[in-house]
């Protein structure tokens, strides 16, 4: 019987066209994508990926796997999408970090809303220390977002590496006092960062204050100042530096499901349920 985690880990790299990219959008690591890879090849037999002096191309047994791998990830989604259908009602408020706002979270949040028809469903965008007091205050319902060392409770959905981001077209040559592109207050990667400079004794400066994402990602892109971001958003322009250029380590972002706990704990916990079957295909272990 064909795994559906190793056939979501191949259909991922040929997608992607790329082991980094899928275990990025899958949210593994490389050796694990690659593990996954070999354990199909034993299973069917047959070499699926031919390694190239570019990155790699399909088999022709490959090109057949992967159809019927398709195939076989859309019916179970279909499956659980019929079998999950309720007559939940209601209003759910969800608070969305900016930097979770991804198309497969959108599709999540569509699909949940199509398979529920009388949820009226209400999507607020922030800063997660802004909307964790906001679900206090009674505001918001489920937050999607990251910590960094704080102990709200939640559901982890997966933790990654919070660096420094620069742009790859200037060296690093960093000033004094260093120029820092940051979110406002109560973002946990601006507080992470401060922390971290202040405890390393390196002065530092607000050179920019941002609102979105993209204007924090310009004034890193264009050389106007550094900035702390998860690993997997630096993309393509930008680099991350670490403590071989003189900058203290920053702790582990991690994204977090976190409820309310006065909502409609069924619907919430449906919604969150769907939310995890998009953002996060594996289980992950709660840190030790």
């Amino acid at each position: 019987m064909l795994d559906l985690l190793l056939l979501r880990s191949f259909v991922a790299v040929i997608d992607e066209g790329s082991f980094t990219r899928a275990a990025s959008r899958l949210h593994l690591t490389q050796p694990a994508i690659s593990g996954h890879l070999r354990r199909l090849e034993t299973q069917v037999g047959k070499p699926l990926l031919r390694r190239t002096t570019r990155a790699f191309e399909v088999t022709p047994d490959g090109e057949c796997l992967a159809a019927y791998a398709r195939a076989i990830l859309a019916l179970n989604r279909d499956a659980m999408t019929q079998l999950s259908r309720s007559s939940y009602q209601g209003n759910v408020r969800l608070g969305v970090a900016e930097d979770c706002v991804t198309v497969p979270l959108m599709r999540a949040l569509r699909e949940f809303v199509e398979d529920n028809p009388q949820v009226e469903l209400g999507v607020r965008v922030g800063i997660p220390g802004d909307m964790i007091v906001a679900m206090k205050r009674g505001d918001v319902d489920l937050i999607l977002g990251a910590q960094c060392g704080s102990q709200e409770p939640g559901r982890l959905l997966w933790h990654e590496p919070l660096v420094w981001a620069w742009t790859d077209r200037c060296p690093v040559r960093l000033p004094s006092p260093l120029p820092l592109a940051l979110f406002p207050e109560a973002c946990p990667y601006r507080e992470a960062a401060l922390t971290q400079l202040a405890l390393a004794g390196i002065p530092q400066r607000m050179a920019m204050l941002c609102t979105s994402g993209a204007s924090l990602r310009a004034a890193v892109e264009g050389g106007f100042a550094l900035a702390p971001m998860p690993e997997s958003q630096l993309g393509p322009g930008l680099v991350a530096l670490s403590e071989e250029h003189g900058l203290p380590l920053l702790p582990e972002a991690e994204f977090m499901l976190m409820t309310s706990p006065t909502g409609d704990q069924t619907v919430l916990s449906a919604l969150a349920d769907r939310i995890v079957e998009h953002l996060c295909p594996t289980p992950v272990a709660e840190p030790a």
